[in-house]
């Protein structure tokens, strides 16, 4: 009897160690799309007063893990049995990507805020109403590109481990959603409360000496840290997006082997979002039309 549990303890031990290396190889293959996801997280996770910060982080993180929920099971059941809808699924996801990151660049572009309409007076229940629903879309709006970003990082995940029992697929793979989540969205809560520590450090030294120097640096960067965001985001939506048609399409793959990948997937990312975008803007006109 005893010699039959330690021996169970013994299987544990080897699968954790298998776990372990498995988890180790399947994290450094997906830190190039971590990378991605914090930038992207991170500027759509700003933006909001000092007092939303956080719940709204929560919330977006909460939508992340359920995201994450969803994704594990449903990429082992299509990796088991019809392995090629893996494919088709990152290639829809990759035009959403696109067509976030290039709409960004158009509204940019072609409709800035007017500077005359920022005198307009807004009535505090009114601007209550408009915060509200801008807080929500920007959450849905994260927690959908989250999703796609997560689908990209589980399947680079369980394609480290596609030899392995199933057994290592699942612990492997949920071990990487996991540590994606907190990972990521931990990084964007430091961000997020920079002004805030600052602030806590200038008042707790009276405005003297190092600690105030820090407070004020932590103050000061924070703008310029989400405006970096803003941009690396944009720039790292389109370049994932390109490389989920390079790497899942083999026309693209195989195209112009000696361009520069990053620029290829760039190309693709930006033509792909300029017709996304074109084909939503036409079909916004063309329901405009029959209401």
């Amino acid at each position: 009897m005893a010699s039959g549990f330690f021996a169970i303890l013994d299987d544990i031990a080897a699968l954790m160690d298998d776990v372990a290396l498995t988890a180790k190889i399947a994290t450094r293959k997906t830190a190039g799309i971590l990378g991605d996801d914090l930038a992207v997280n991170a500027e759509k996770a700003t933006g909001f007063v000092s007092s939303r910060e956080l719940p709204v982080l929560w919330s977006i993180t909460k939508g992340s893990l359920v995201n994450k929920a969803i994704i594990v099971p449903i990429a082992l059941v299509l990796n088991a049995f019809f392995p090629a809808a893996i494919a088709v699924v990152l290639v829809l996801g990759g035009f959403y990507l696109a067509y976030e990151g290039v709409e960004k660049i158009v509204e940019f572009i072609f409709h800035r805020p007017d500077p005359a309409h920022k005198a307009t007076v807004v009535q505090p229940a009114a601007a209550k109403q408009d915060e509200a629903g801008a807080e929500k879309a920007k959450i849905k709006s994260a927690v959908t590109t989250d999703f796609i970003l997560s689908v990209e990082i589980v399947i680079i995940a369980l394609g480290t481990v596609a030899a392995e029992n199933l057994m290592i697929q699942i612990v492997t793979v949920s071990i990487v959603a996991i540590l994606a989540t907190v990972g990521v969205y931990g990084i964007v809560a430091i961000i997020v409360r920079m002004d805030d520590t600052g602030f806590k450090l200038i008042k707790r030294s009276e405005d003297k000496g190092f600690f105030a120097t820090l407070g004020h640096f932590l103050v000061k960067a924070l703008p310029v840290i989400i405006k970096i965001l803003g941009v690396v985001g944009t720039i790292a939506l389109i370049l994932v997006s390109g490389g989920i048609f390079v790497h899942n399409i083999h026309f693209f793959h195989d195209l112009m082997p000696n361009i520069p990948s990053i620029i290829k997937e760039f190309v693709l990312g930006l033509l792909a979002g300029l017709l996304a975008v074109g084909v939503a803007t036409l079909g916004k006109k063309v329901i405009a039309l029959f209401k």
